[in-house]
């Protein structure tokens, strides 16, 4: 078995689970969240929870009136029996109003459970929003974004249920307490001792199946990766071509054996040790019974009382088991809400730009001295870029895969931040423009762009979320974009649901997605930088060649930059840099490259070739 399933503590989570007590911290915080989610219902709680509190203790006094009643109008000569009737009225009464407490509570949990569930998962959601690029690439953080969302959104609820649970069965122990120290008070301290046994096996393994949850955070995201492989429409052609289905299914398999063997044999470890201790405690309760049915015998106590304290015992000890089993799931829920305030506190860099526009009017973009490497790798993957486009130029970007096109894109939009040096636009840095004022100064189509499973209108209009229904706008970004024609093809037009998901979903092909995709970036008509990172090439070599030079025509007075591994294209941009390992290794125009023989020659060359 791993080791991290024998309740070693790693050093990571040394600090959360130091201590008992501490670990608690997190209890305060849920009962904030909880109340400013709905104060009626949660007041609502607390109300029928002292109710529900009190009348089980009210019960048992007045069954044990009953029993002394019945047993005084059997000696009596009339046999009267409506001292006896008013008692089981009575207790009816109290039943009912019990009954009444308990439905309200499941009510209102029910309620509150779906609210507070949207709340923490919308908090989640717009904390998601907040996160740099460089996060949701780095494994950590997404094990640590998984963990949230699997188990932290349900724990809030689930805290504030077992206080109040809590709560309720402390108002009844005072309430048995109350009675049973008429007979005896070793009695009371027989009560209480007799669940501390199971209540602590519950709390210490309670902590080893929260350092389960954490360690296996990679796994269970593998597991629901290839479930996702398996089973989803995109991937469906080459498992079935490559015969994958089998191999990946065997995978999942192998993945679930592990987990529930550690699942296995942590659940028999919990199970045997409660079992144990608990019967220690069965034994206390029952010898208390047996004190209880002798006091009786020996004419010490009424039949009436003998019931009570039976009954008070009975439901006593339960009241000691679900206080101290609600102590040890609030443990375990205080453990499991630290992965959620975790993930919420996670430090985001504040962007402190505020530039609307740049200090030097129509200057373009520069890039000095820029290099940048991905956190957690030591390879650069740009070194000392120095470029300069002017507004109405065109920039191709050449090079292998991996040399750091795409790189040099995500910094331009500031996706990712230069490790060294600094790229302008207008003259003013990046880093000092205001996010939202930058960025629709930019339209971008990546490779990998994104294929919504939404509205193919709306898939256009997510370029410009300010218009994203502007059905007028669409129709303009679709004709600049070359879509037109394949949306008035389609019978529902810009209403056509896209995707398999749902019902009635359309797939395209992939020059087509292309053309939506393209047509996205042209949504935004504020957009005075344009880039395509090779976003069309699932298409020919003469349908690309179509777009780019309708795509020039609409970027006279604008920034155009592509990436393509096609020279047809490419020769038609005013400038080209070749990269190779991150640096620039040549730039010029198609002549000067042509002239200078080197990389780029070669590379035309070769293509060319392949033309002839």
């Amino acid at each position: 078995m791993s080791s991290h399933s024998t309740g070693k503590s790693p050093s990571t989570l040394t600090g959360s689970v130091s201590g008992f007590a501490g670990v608690f911290s997190y209890s305060r915080r849920a009962m904030q969240l909880v109340w400013t989610t709905s104060r009626p219902l949660s007041a609502a709680l607390a109300v029928l929870t002292m109710i529900a509190g009190t009348l089980p203790a009210s019960i048992a006094f007045v069954g044990a009136h009953i029993v002394d009643a019945v047993l005084q109008a059997m000696r009596s000569a009339d046999h009267d029996a409506q001292q006896v009737l008013q008692w089981v009225i009575l207790e009816g009464g109290l039943v009912v109003m019990l009954a009444g407490a308990q439905r309200g509570l499941s009510l209102c949990q029910s309620l509150l459970r779906a609210q507070l569930g949207q709340r923490v998962n919308v908090m989640i959601l717009e904390k998601a929003l907040t996160l740099q690029l460089a996060q949701f690439e780095d494994s950590e953080f997404y094990d640590k974004l998984t963990r949230a969302r699997r188990e932290a959104s349900q724990r809030p609820l689930s805290l504030v249920m077992r206080t109040f649970g809590l709560l309720q069965n402390l108002i009844s122990l005072i309430s048995y307490a109350t009675l049973l120290i008429h007979f005896s008070v070793w009695a009371l301290v027989i009560l209480l001792c007799a669940g501390l046994p199971a209540f602590i096996a519950e709390a210490k393994f309670s902590g080893d199946a929260f350092r389960l949850f954490r360690w296996r955070s990679p796994e269970t995201r593998m597991q629901t990766y290839l479930e996702a492989v398996v089973a989803r429409e995109d991937h469906a052609k080459e498992v079935k071509l490559f015969e994958l289905g089998s191999l990946l299914l065997n995978r999942y398999k192998q993945i679930f054996y592990k987990l529930y063997g550690e699942d296995r044999d942590l659940t028999i470890r919990r199970d045997t040790w409660g079992f144990f201790l608990g019967l220690a405690g069965t034994i206390a309760l029952y010898s208390a019974y047996a004190w209880i049915a002798l006091s009786a015998v020996a004419t010490r106590i009424t039949l009436g009382q003998m019931t009570m304290y039976l009954m008070l015992f009975r439901q006593g000890q339960s009241a000691v088991s679900a206080s101290l089993s609600a102590v040890s799931g609030l443990y375990e829920d205080n453990l499991y809400l630290s992965t959620l305030y975790e993930y919420l506190e996670t430090p985001v860099a504040k962007s402190n730009g505020y530039a609307l526009q740049g200090s030097v009017q129509h200057d373009g973009i520069r890039f000095e001295n820029v290099s940048f490497t991905y956190p957690g790798t030591e390879q650069p993957a740009l070194q000392d870029i120095n470029l300069h486009i002017k507004p109405g130029e065109s920039l191709a970007l050449v090079g292998e895969n991996g040399s750091g096109k795409t790189t040099l894109i995500k910094l331009l939009t500031r996706l990712y931040t230069p490790t060294n040096g600094r790229i302008l636009l207008d003259g003013t840095d990046l880093q000092q423009w205001d996010e939202s004022a930058l960025r629709q100064r930019i339209g971008v189509i990546f490779q990998d762009f994104a294929r919504y499973q939404l509205l193919l209108g709306e898939n256009i209009g997510a370029g410009d979320v300010q218009n994203f229904d502007n059905e007028a706008r669409w129709r303009t970004a679709a004709a600049q974009g070359m879509a037109a024609s394949i949306i008035e093809a389609l019978p529902a037009g810009y209403q056509t649901q896209l995707g398999k998901w749902f019902k009635d979903g359309r797939e395209l092909s992939g020059g087509q997605w292309q053309k939506i995709a393209l047509s996205r970036a042209f949504m935004r008509s504020r957009a005075d930088i344009l880039v395509l990172d090779e976003p069309t090439a699932a298409m020919d070599a003469a349908a690309e060649a179509q777009i780019f030079e309708h795509f020039q025509t609409l970027t006279r007075d604008r920034i155009a930059i592509l990436i393509s591994h096609r020279f047809s294209t490419v020769r038609m941009a005013d400038q080209i840099i070749v990269i190779r390992n991150g640096r620039i290794i040549e730039h010029g125009d198609h002549n000067q490259l042509m002239q200078l023989g080197e990389h780029y020659a070669h590379l035309f060359s070769l293509q060319a070739r392949g033309y002839q």
